[in-house]
């Protein structure tokens, strides 16, 4: 079934639209670098992490915090996004997206200050995708006006709920009333431009009474609906409740017919369901979330923030997987040491790029056509890595995967048991890949290591 996972990847793979046309003029492509042609923009994350109170489900990056810093956080933002901006040597931010922890809490004078440390180090266009999480409470409410005068003109709602009990048990700080607030007033300022997030799966929840609640939702939400199914992360205390028998929550068939109905009654609504856990109407697809899908470079700016980008000041033309520094605290004192968090640096073998944007491009209805797959492998297509396989025979035969034309994909009923299914395409990528000579190049020998831009 479906999950969190990746938080739709707007956190790790997290999770714009970037135009796979926009190949710089003379850009040769190297199979064996670890990198497609290299290009000059990317999305940008920008992580919050303070919340006010820890939600008993929660298991991100976020910490409650001691005191009041924004004035030091805002200055570790901007200078850590200049600094990897200048790294990476990108001419072009297609779009930004601002999540935690709770980015709410952020003054909007932090969100104006990032923006403009991005225009003066790329371009960042009037159009561009500016997204800001917010947690509904009158608090966050009251500061929307602000934020979209700062540049913010989407937001994404965590309602999570509109039963107050299980608000209350998740560990949410708003209430159902005030959560239909927030959405009317964002969607006063950004109309079409609003995404809420609902959870499935909670404990004592039923088919009957989630489509219930998600027919209510749809009375009051914009264009923009993202589904996540209830998972149990190790360490948290809703982990140890159930694990202690003191919750139960829905069996695995209970579930997936709650996502299967949610998926119906959206698509009555009107939406189009785009990825596994995110739908649409009107076109109000996220922009960012689909460059981390298609497999574009983003930039990942905060304590705990990944990113994926070619460090070209360096001299190296391999895409690299940067984490920050997770500890606020101590990410702060090594962005004033050395104007950067980054914790760890791993150069992407072929092989590595290419589960990525295998695993990313699945999540999309469309998956992955053609011309995207050749951009990164362009001696080994679709058919040819994916085409000989029995398992893989096994899941075309039977509806759940699609090969054609067209390129790979899911099926309708197959883009609910993607899990399932991964591992039988990641066996057969890893098996065709390591059959072609790699003439050992350099960049097939994955390096991790730790140092200064």
């Amino acid at each position: 079934m479906i999950s969190r996972g990746l938080r739709a990847a707007k956190r790790v793979l997290s999770p714009s639209v970037r135009r796979f046309s926009d190949v710089t003029a003379g850009d040769g492509i190297d199979e064996w670098t670890g990198s497609p042609p290299l290009r000059n923009q990317a999305s940008l994350y920008v992580h919050w992490p303070y919340c006010l109170r820890r939600c008993t489900y929660c298991n991100f990056n976020k910490y409650i915090s001691r005191g009041n810093n924004d004035h030091l956080m805002t200055e570790c933002l901007q200078r850590e996004t200049k600094t990897l901006l200048q790294l990476s040597q990108l001419s072009c931010i297609t779009s930004v997206f601002f999540g935690g922890g709770t980015p709410s809490l952020a003054e909007p004078s932090t969100i104006a200050a990032v923006l403009e440390t991005v225009s003066m180090h790329a371009n960042l266009s009037e159009t561009a995708e500016v997204t800001l999480e917010v947690n509904p409470t009158p608090a966050g409410k009251s500061k929307l006006e602000d934020y979209h005068r700062a540049g913010v003109n989407r937001f994404s709602i965590g309602v999570q709920s509109l039963q107050d009990k299980d608000l209350k048990f998740l560990g949410r700080d708003h209430s159902s009333h005030q959560a239909v607030q927030t959405i009317e007033e964002a969607r006063r300022l950004c109309p079409g431009r609003v995404s809420v997030d609902v959870m499935f799966g909670r404990p004592k929840q039923s088919v009957e009474s989630w489509e219930k609640e998600l027919l209510e939702l749809l009375r009051v939400c914009d264009d923009h609906v993202s589904l996540y199914q209830l998972t149990l992360e190790r360490g948290t205390r809703l982990f140890k409740q159930v694990v202690g028998g003191e919750v139960t929550v829905p069996p695995e068939d209970v579930t997936a017919e709650m996502y299967q109905r949610a998926r119906t009654m959206l698509h009555r609504h009107g939406f189009l369901q785009y990825e596994v856990s995110n739908f649409a109407r009107n076109k109000a697809v996220s922009h960012h979330n689909m460059n981390y899908w298609r497999g574009g470079q983003y930039i990942g700016v905060g304590p705990g923030a990944h990113g994926r980008f070619v460090p070209r000041k360096e001299g190296v033309l391999v895409r690299e997987a940067r984490t920050q520094t997770l500890e606020p605290d101590v990410w702060i004192r090594e962005v004033q040491q050395r104007g950067h968090g980054t914790r760890r640096r791993i150069q992407l073998s072929h092989l590595g790029l290419l589960e990525e944007v295998l695993v990313m491009g699945m999540r999309l209805t469309e998956g992955i056509n053609h011309e995207r797959w050749e951009l990164f492998s362009p001696r080994l297509g679709l058919r040819e890595a994916f085409g000989g396989s029995t398992d893989v025979q096994e899941l075309l035969q039977s509806g759940q995967l699609v090969l054609d034309e067209r390129g790979l994909r899911c099926s309708w009923d197959g883009l609910a048991l993607l899990d399932s299914m991964l591992p039988a395409l990641l066996v057969e990528l890893e098996r065709k890949v390591s059959q072609r000579p790699q003439g050992g190049h350099r960049a097939d020998r994955s390096k991790n290591k730790t140092s200064n831009p």
